[in-house]
């Protein structure tokens, strides 16, 4: 049995967009939420992804899940694989644009209702060691959350090292499943008990895949890894040249404080042209 990689943009469409097991990602919601009783989500309607902007010069966005529960409120679920330094501000305005295109002009502020994002990401963001975290807009003083309306929820993936044996709770069993679904043979046992985790496996099973999906992707992962690759490579140019811009900068402070040209040779890695070419 062979799965596929469910962080790949397509894969994680079809799992937990599919119209036919809707119950993939109500589990999914209701288990990040840590909704319990009457407050868990019994039905979802799915949404079209693309968010039409109100003017023509204004950005349109599309998102990879997006859900409407019974009570009215709005579920934004973004799969993220490539390492964004603006992802907190995408992840505002997605949730900012799925709360006010919910009415027209005209209509009473009132029917206004909640949008909860989540952002599944393939890569750190946020300080702290806790692979899910939950942000809300809080008073300073009470520490009350009285603007409710807005919530964001992040699983940052490569924070979350546990393996199959370990795992607790229900939310660390779908986690599991997201990161290392495509690294497996076999549904494991910690899935068996939920069955909409169970389904989650199934419909992430290659062999329920037509070979029109399973091209489409191939060509998502090639091109994730191929993005990937380059934002790595970005970052790794970027701490570089920032390496050399300090080592410039206490090259000219030396250089100021009389030093030999041989100490801040030895001080800084810097060859005698780069310093003697330094304005002090």
């Amino acid at each position: 049995m062979q799965f596929v990689d469910v962080k790949t943009d397509i894969a994680f469409k079809k799992v937990f967009g599919n119209e036919q097991h809707k119950e993939i990602l109500i589990g999914l919601l209701n288990a990040v939420l840590d909704l319990q009783g009457d407050k868990q989500i019994k039905d979802v309607t799915l949404k079209n992804p693309w968010q039409a902007p109100d003017l023509p010069m204004l950005k349109e966005t599309i998102l990879d899940i997006k859900a409407l529960d019974h009570r009215g409120i709005t579920f934004i679920v973004e799969m993220q694989i490539k390492d964004n330094p603006c992802f907190d501000k995408r992840a505002l305005y997605y949730t900012a644009k799925a709360y006010t295109t919910q009415i027209n002009k005209g209509d009473d502020y009132p029917k206004l209702n909640q949008v909860i994002f989540i952002g599944i990401l393939d890569f750190n963001s946020f300080d702290g060691e806790h692979y899910l975290t939950r942000h809300l807009i809080l008073n300073k003083e009470t520490l009350q959350q009285e603007l409710r309306d807005f919530e964001f929820n992040f699983i940052e993936l490569r924070k979350f090292n546990k393996q199959e044996a370990e795992l607790e709770s229900i939310v660390e069993k779908w986690i599991y499943f997201i990161k290392n679904a495509g690294n497996l043979t076999i549904i494991p046992k910690s899935a068996e008990a939920i069955p909409e985790l169970k389904e989650a496996y199934t419909q992430a099973t290659m062999n329920t895949w037509s070979q029109e999906e399973l091209d489409v992707y191939e060509y998502w992962q090639i091109r994730d890894a191929a993005d990937r690759y380059s934002t790595e490579e970005k970052v790794e140019k970027g701490r570089a040249e920032g390496k050399r811009e300090g080592k410039i900068e206490v090259a000219r402070n030396l250089k100021a404080a009389g030093l030999a040209a041989e100490v801040i040779m030895q001080s800084t890695g810097l060859s005698r042209e780069e310093i003697e070419g330094l304005k002090a």
